[in-house]
């Protein structure tokens, strides 16, 4: 007898929907064949399902069970068919009828026990099972807020196959899990701006690419508060909306990196990578493509302590994403497509020894040796930062000062301010949110100076020698401080302020 079920594999951050054909057949000897292009962790089913079954009180048949994953020329890799196979099996030999999972999608791992576990993935399979038409998903309890996320479709949770099995067979129904509200959160500050003494003109720096999404870079010597400062940027960032939520989530899930009792990443993302990492681990890969630190900071932060610690054709890599926002990766069985729109916060010292223009410890760097470490950088990566600031030392009456620092909910709030300004203004414009995403066609409307501003641009790009790229970046930065002062145009402050935070090496 054959049977069919409905399953689903993640590709990308989609899924594609997998029929499960199960097959007895009294001809040749008892033994269970998987086809369909299908992965060791696949193949090895055969023996969790066959446990699983008996485990469950139910009967494996002895015959030859032929499996099919359809379709066959797409690979599968993965626990996920696991409780669908059983199910399929169990329907092929008369133990389920058939009409009891018609219009459903099946998906989990077993256990040699018969229970469900956890698998990943859920939030893009069940989008995918709503888009296909199902009206009903099974997927592992632990799962099931996960799944609920998605509006307009059952989401029943399954504890174990035994459980499922006398659903199915009408004993003793699953309740399904109610959906699941979205509400927009305050994200939890964990490092405060007021508790930071000192260097305000970072702070302002730290607001102005918060309020525009700018990549900046902060260069000073040792223990001056770069780290700190980057890991207070979270707590003036604005709050995820709903649906950058769930486009956070949606990797987060396909990663495997979800945490368990959090079914919706309702805060930004800070990554923040050692400088040891490779070129996969940081733009993501393999030999089954997964997402890197740059998709997993999505809507977020990517944090790059010791910059040029980093390897150059790791730090290389990031070229193209920056540009772009997102990251493709190319292997001989196809191409993925991964979202990489972070906003970059990077932190070096002016030298390998730590201190070169310190006015309090001599450098011992030799002046080849400190242009080596800086071009480590390479030109072309630091075009695409935006915002380059000193962090000096902090004098001693500015660290023991007890004069109250502005709190980060007052930064936030006018972050905020400039971003609602530039979701207004991109409300019809596609895929741009906020400026630093801006493209030549919006620059050439929104980012127009006075004349004093446009005097000053000309005389910065024939002084400094600044590239077509810096130009843009430019403006899209003066138009980001415009947008905090609550400006309408441009001004030649705005301008000269943009200027200021290219690098001194330009100069």
């Amino acid at each position: 007898m054959l049977a069919k079920v409905y399953s689903c594999t993640v590709t990308d951050l989609d899924g594609d929907i997998i029929e499960v054909e199960v097959d007895n057949s009294s001809y040749g000897l008892p033994q269970t064949v998987i086809v369909g292009l299908a992965d060791t962790a696949v193949q090895e089913s055969r023996e969790r399902v066959r446990s699983a079954i008996r485990n469950a009180g139910l009967e494996y048949p002895r015959k030859k069970v032929t499996i099919n994953l359809a379709p066959a020329d797409l690979r599968k890799e993965g626990p996920f068919f696991d409780l669908p196979i059983a199910i399929g099996i169990l329907a092929a030999n008369r133990i389920i009828p058939l009409t009891a999972f018609e219009n459903s999608l099946i998906i989990g791992e077993l256990s040699l026990d018969g229970s469900v576990r956890h698998v990943r993935g859920i939030l893009p399979i069940t989008a995918k099972a709503k888009e296909s038409g199902f009206s009903r998903i099974y997927v592992p309890a632990c799962d099931a807020r996960e799944a609920s996320l998605i509006p307009d479709i059952d989401v029943f949770p399954v504890t174990s196959l035994s459980v499922l099995y006398h659903h199915f067979i009408g004993t003793e129904q699953i309740k399904p899990a109610g959906p699941m509200k979205i509400t927009q959160a305050i994200p939890e500050v964990l490092t405060d701006f007021k508790d930071i003494q000192g260097q305000e003109h970072v702070k302002r720096a730290l607001e102005i690419a918060a309020a525009g999404s700018h990549n900046i870079l902060m260069v000073g010597p040792p223990g001056t508060g770069k780290t700190l400062m980057a890991r207070a940027l979270p707590s003036i960032l604005p709050a995820l909306t709903v649906q950058e939520a769930l486009d956070v989530t949606r990797i987060y899930s396909i990663a495997d990196q979800l945490p368990s009792d959090q079914p919706l990443i309702q805060s930004r993302p800070f990554r923040s990578p050692h400088h040891t990492i490779s070129n996969v681990g940081l733009v993501g890969g393999g030999n089954h493509p997964r997402p890197g630190e740059i998709s997993m900071a999505h809507h977020g932060v990517l944090f790059l302590d010791e910059f040029p610690e980093f390897g150059q054709r790791v730090l290389e890599v990031l070229r193209q994403p920056l540009e772009d926002k997102v990251v493709t990766i190319s292997r001989a069985s196809g191409s993925v497509t991964f979202p990489a729109n972070f906003m970059l916060v990077a932190a070096m010292n002016p030298c390998p020894c730590g201190f070169y223009g310190d006015p309090v410890h001599p450098c011992h760097c030799s002046n080849s040796a400190i242009s080596n470490y800086q071009k480590r950088i390479s030109g072309p990566l630091m075009d695409r930062i935006d915002i380059h600031v000193d962090v000096p030392r902090i004098e001693f009456q500015k660290i023991n000062s007890q004069k109250d620092q502005e709190p980060s909910a007052a930064m936030r709030a006018r972050v905020e301010k400039a971003r609602e300004i530039q979701r207004q203004r991109f409300s019809e414009s596609k895929n741009i949110s906020c400026n630093a995403e801006m493209r030549p066609a919006e620059i050439k409307k929104f980012c127009q100076p006075d004349d004093e501003g446009n005097r000053l641009m000309r005389m910065a790009m024939d002084r400094y020698e600044l590239s077509a790229r810096v130009f843009h970046r430019l403006l899209k930065l003066a138009r980001t401080i415009a947008d905090l002062e609550g400006a309408e145009n441009i001004q030649s402050a705005h301008i000269a302020e943009a200027i200021q935070y290219r690098p001194r090496q330009t100069e």
